[in-house]
């Protein structure tokens, strides 16, 4: 009720306890397209906000969607549902000074380039196993270098719970995919999924080449040369 005094024009979603914020700003997407291609970035739509009150859930019966949205009574409360400790930092404003709540270490791991999971890793791959694959998204695509890594145990319970990316829609997934294959690292990415067991779950056909031999005149064998093809294309 106070976001919605502070900017009357919004729409509310009582389900997720989230206020819109429309800002009438222009899409500003649009406008640097047409402007400079070369310099085409996507980056975030202005023109909407979506302002969140701190928020507790309930179990995921379908491994996607919370069963309930409640209000939680505290910050620290509310970054635990995150999926990893990089995302679960927040800013406190006050005034013209700022300070960083970090509970969960992810400032450390910025720094170590580690990806790991907030709290119990398990827990957090069955709240959405779409998060299995974004934690190789993450590794695959952040500054672009080869330095990130998926923390032991956050690997672990991503190889043991890997089939449940069956329960995931397949747009969802594809979305996720496309963003590995479009990155500089795109063979690296391939491979991590192969190793966690998520890859026979998204294009099995890849896996299905792996240990299997060619005829005399290729020198890699079936899944290696796809690598190797794939990470080609993406460095050119």
């Amino acid at each position: 009720e106070e976001i919605q005094k502070v900017f009357p024009k919004n729409f509310y979603e009582n389900k997720f306890l989230t206020v819109t914020v429309q800002t009438g700003s222009p899409n500003q997407k649009l406008k640097e397209l047409k402007e400079d291609k070369s310099s085409f970035r996507p980056f975030t739509n202005v023109r909407e906000i979506e302002v969140t009150t701190f928020r507790s859930e309930a179990k995921y019966t379908d491994k996607r969607h919370p069963d309930e949205v409640k209000f939680a009574k505290t910050l620290e409360e509310d970054l635990a549902r995150r999926d990893f400790t990089v995302n679960a930092i927040a800013i406190k404003i006050q005034d013209t000074k700022y300070k960083i709540q970090d509970p969960f270490g992810g400032q450390g791991d910025i720094e170590d380039k580690i990806i790991r999971a907030v709290g119990n890793s398990e827990e957090r791959f069955s709240e959405d196993a779409l998060r299995m694959m974004r934690a190789v998204r993450f590794a695959t695509t952040l500054d672009g270098s080869a330095s990130w890594r998926i923390e032991e145990k956050t690997a672990q319970a991503i190889k043991k719970n890997s089939f449940l990316l069956k329960i995931i829609s397949q747009e969802r997934t594809r979305d996720e995919f496309l963003k590995i294959i479009m990155s500089g690292r795109a063979a690296e990415g391939i491979e991590l999924l192969r190793q966690l067991n998520l890859l026979k779950y998204i294009v099995p056909e890849l896996e299905a080449g792996f240990g299997v031999s060619q005829n005399k005149h290729h020198i890699y064998e079936c899944y290696e040369h796809y690598l190797r093809s794939l990470d080609f294309a993406a460095k050119k």
